[in-house]
């Protein structure tokens, strides 16, 4: 009998998440009903949105069920299936969970991929996943970059930010990047292009600022924010009129203990005339193909750099999902399920 393990939500997590809010299970594999199939993931995606996932608040998908494994987006392999669409062996593409085999039902968000295209299949988790997408459309469609505008990043060495950054480079704009620590910074410039980059650690709201527009002493026309707080309230004192703001992650509320504190100086919108909207992939599924093709084509001319840090074993989920939010990681954090 073929055994699953699963890393499973016990407990609501109340600021950082701890051990204990996780188990990790193992049960039986049944066989799969009419119309489904189990997927053996190989590579699931570990990304700041799942630690939204595990309250139990309103948000734009529902909350991961206490006993549930934790939601994720996974890359495996067809491994029994009761479905003629799918069949054993083929590589898919889903939003399962953290766990060793995927029951997909009849309608799931699951499709094939062809991991010939790439050098290993993690890149649909990556660069030609969900990361990669969300680079491409939030910047292009939300923030309507120009030639010769600046545009501000935030967790800029991040698997997003560090794509919008070389994005941006690509279509003619100067580029600020924040992160955290030296050598982040270091890697932003070298490896990624921006033009400045920022280190926020041991900087209040105002000194930040203070950085900002000693490098942007026109204000910034873009900013791609995925952190929020101080650093999001920073930007804002710093904007070109017309500015747009693009809110892709908040990553600085996830674990408050206290609740959430949002952006104090919101009211620069008005004085600037500027626009902010929020941005989930999820409406660009239909141009997946689109973005896909686009970033290839630059990866292979060598204008875009993807990175990926691959942790290994579903026994190390709870290590390895911290890893986004201590600033440990370089690159895409990808959990390695499978051979």
């Amino acid at each position: 009998m073929t055994m699953n393990r699963r890393f499973l939500l016990i407990r609501r997590p109340k600021g950082t998440p701890v051990p204990e809010d996780f188990s990790l299970a193992q049960t039986p594999l049944a066989e799969p009903p009419a119309g489904s199939f189990y997927v053996r993931n190989h590579f699931a995606s570990l990304d700041p949105a799942q630690r939204g996932w595990m309250d139990d608040e309103p948000s734009y998908m529902p909350p991961i069920k206490l006993g549930d494994p934790v939601r994720a987006t996974t890359v495996g392999r067809v491994h029994s299936s009761a479905n003629p669409d799918f069949k054993p062996g083929d590589w898919v593409l889903g939003l399962n969970a953290i766990e060793e085999y995927s029951l997909v039902a009849p309608g799931g968000f699951t499709s094939k991929i062809d991991v010939s295209r790439v050098p290993s299949p993690s890149f649909f988790l990556s660069g030609l996943g969900a990361v990669g997408m969300t680079a491409y459309f939030g910047l292009l469609e939300s923030g309507r970059p120009r030639s010769g505008e600046t545009v501000l990043v935030s967790g800029a060495a991040g698997a997003v930010g560090s794509l919008v950054g070389q994005i941006a480079k690509i279509q003619g704009c100067r580029t600020i990047g924040i992160a955290g620590g030296a050598a982040k910074c270091k890697r932003l410039k070298e490896r990624y292009g921006y033009d400045e980059a920022i280190d926020y650690r041991g900087k209040s709201a105002a000194q930040l600022s203070a950085a900002i527009a000693a490098v942007a002493p026109k204000g910034v026309n873009v900013i791609f924010e995925n952190v929020g707080g101080d650093i999001l309230d920073a930007g804002l004192m710093n904007l070109a009129d017309k500015a747009r703001i693009v809110v892709c992650g908040l990553i600085s509320e996830y674990n408050s203990a206290s609740g959430k504190v949002g952006a104090r100086n919101i009211w620069q919108l008005i004085v600037k005339q500027a626009s902010m909207i929020g941005f989930l992939v999820r409406d660009y599924v239909p141009r997946f193909a689109e973005g896909g093709a686009q970033l290839a084509q630059w990866m292979s001319q060598g204008k875009l750099l993807l990175d990926e840090q691959i942790e290994e074993g579903i026994e190390n989920a709870y290590p390895a999902f911290m890893k986004l939010f201590s600033g440990a990681n370089d690159g895409k954090l990808i959990l390695k399920i499978g051979a």
